[in-house]
Parts: structure tokens; C-alpha cells; sequence
């Protein structure tokens, strides 16, 4: 089973998982069943039963429908679903998405690897697979899955933001994979670089000046006219909402604008380096 753990650290996820498990336990004690005999009336053993009712594992949405059928709860225990779909991921790319879904322009310049709203899967699993300490493999999955599960914003029928990439030269040679995952990556550059909403630009590694030479952030302009920066580094990752902070990230993301590649420049290339690869 794929369940995930469950970071004691994260208040928001807790609360919601401890309603979710009193719930389940207090449904199969009314129907008079033990662990064991739940477990197989849904499919699934009683080790993990009892990792989801003590809060250790959050169950997946077969589970919650499997219980609702076995329960015969109408349909109470599946609505738990829709509670469970966001604190599925970290509590950092929760925040992340709703900053996300506020925004009405999103900025993006990276230097070390493809911004992770443009990354496919194998790429995006390359990427959190190198961390050293390595992640668990539910952790892994859970990373891969919230990262994904962002990139919905960039399709969404509905209120779509306006984004500005721009990517170092160095992100698009990087091999990152190996040469298929790499190619499919640039395809995917090549596809999400069309559409109306999205400009994409390359920061050429033959460039003399690069006002990006700090590192990798995004700025985020919200409905509310304000506007939030997001800086990583390893091990911790900052929110910048002092317009003294943002002003200047602002800033620097119009210089660096101004010394990449135009976007059907940067389409150009990206094109010529899928040839190569």
C-alpha cells in the first residue's frame, strides 16, 4: 500500500486526519467489528486498519469508498474524501498552491533545474530522488504527487494566471535523468511555451550580465494587488511579503527578463536542443 505518513509538525493535516480517523473507528464499532474482520470486509489488512485509525497513515480515496460500501454509510464516509485531497501533501506545497491559486501573475526564474509547474513526472522524480538524506519511498511519492498535483493551475479552465518563466541556459543542458527523461522535458517546454497565458524565456549561458547569478525565486502578483515572493535555499524556504523585499525581487526579475532570450528566441533554442539530445 502507497498510504503516506503523517508529520506530526503539521497542525492543519492533524486535525483534519484525527476527525477522519474518529470517524472511521467510530463507524466499524457501531457495526460491531473487530480490526481483522474490517480489514478484510474492505480488502486490506489490519496493520494498516490500525495505522489509519491511530492517525499513522492517511487512507486513500479507495479505502474511504471501500469502508462506505462495506459500512453501508451512504456516502458519509466517501464525502471524507474532499477533506483528505489537500493535506495529502506537505503543509509547505499546500501553502505554496493557494498563494498560487490567488495569484493573477505568477514569475518564475530558476538557475539549477526546470521550474517545478513545467516539470514532467520522470524529470520531477529525478529531481527529489537526488536529495541527500534521500527521501523514504512514501515520501518520495508524496513529494512527486504534490508536485504534479500544482501543475493543474497551468490547465485550469477557469481563472488562468498570467506566468513568466525564465530559465537558465544551464537548466535546459543539465541532463537530468539521463537523455529520454531530458528530451521529454524539453517537449514538454516546447508544448506549455505555446499556450496564450505563458511566456518562457532562456537566460543564455554566453550572456556576460545575469542579475539572477543569487539563485533561483518566484514572485506571485495576488488579486488583492499585493504581491509575495518565494526564495529556497537548502534546508528552508522563505515567504517575502515586506514590499521593501518584494520591490526589489521585482526588480531584479525585470533586468533578468531583459537579458534573456526573447520568447520565440528561447522556443528557437529550446527546439535546437531537443534536436541534440
Amino acid at each position: 500500500m502507497d498510504e503516506w505518513d503523517v508529520s506530526p509538525e503539521d497542525g492543519e493535516a492533524t486535525g483534519v486526519i484525527r476527525t477522519v480517523a474518529r470517524q472511521l473507528k467510530l463507524w466499524r464499532e457501531s457495526a460491531g467489528l473487530t480490526q481483522p474482520e474490517f480489514g478484510a470486509a474492505i480488502g486490506y489488512g489490519e496493520e494498516l486498519v490500525s495505522s489509519v485509525e491511530r492517525m499513522r497513515r492517511i487512507p486513500r480515496p479507495e479505502y474511504l469508498e471501500a469502508a462506505d460500501k462495506a459500512l453501508k454509510a451512504g456516502g458519509k464516509i466517501a464525502a471524507l474524501k474532499k477533506d483528505l485531497a489537500d493535506v495529502r501533501y506537505p503543509k509547505k506545497v499546500r501553502d505554496v498552491k493557494r498563494l498560487e491559486a490567488e495569484a493573477v501573475e505568477i514569475c518564475s526564474y530558476n538557475a539549477s533545474v526546470i521550474d517545478g509547474l513545467l516539470q514532467t513526472e520522470a524529470y520531477a522524480r529525478t529531481v527529489f530522488s537526488s536529495r541527500r538524506p534521500p527521501f523514504t519511498e512514501q515520501e518520495l511519492e508524496r513529494q512527486v504527487s504534490a508536485r504534479l498535483a500544482r501543475q493543474t493551475l497551468l490547465g485550469s479552465p477557469t481563472a488562468k494566471p498570467l506566468f513568466n518563466f525564465v530559465t537558465c541556459e544551464a537548466t535546459l543542458r543539465r541532463l537530468i535523468g539521463g537523455k529520454m527523461v531530458m528530451r521529454e522535458q524539453l517537449e514538454r517546454l516546447l508544448e506549455v511555451a505555446r499556450l496564450r497565458n505563458v511566456d518562457l524565456q532562456v537566460l543564455p549561458l554566453a550572456c556576460e550580465e545575469n542579475s539572477g547569478i543569487d539563485g533561483s525565486f518566484r514572485l506571485l502578483k495576488l488579486r488583492d494587488g499585493s504581491t509575495v515572493g518565494l526564495v529556497e535555499a537548502p534546508l528552508t524556504s522563505r515567504v517575502l511579503s515586506d514590499p521593501r523585499d518584494t520591490t526589489v525581487l521585482d526588480v531584479r526579475y525585470g533586468m533578468i527578463r531583459a537579458q534573456a532570450l526573447t520568447p520565440r528566441e528561447s522556443l528557437a533554442l529550446i527546439e535546437k536542443l531537443r534536436g541534440e539530445t
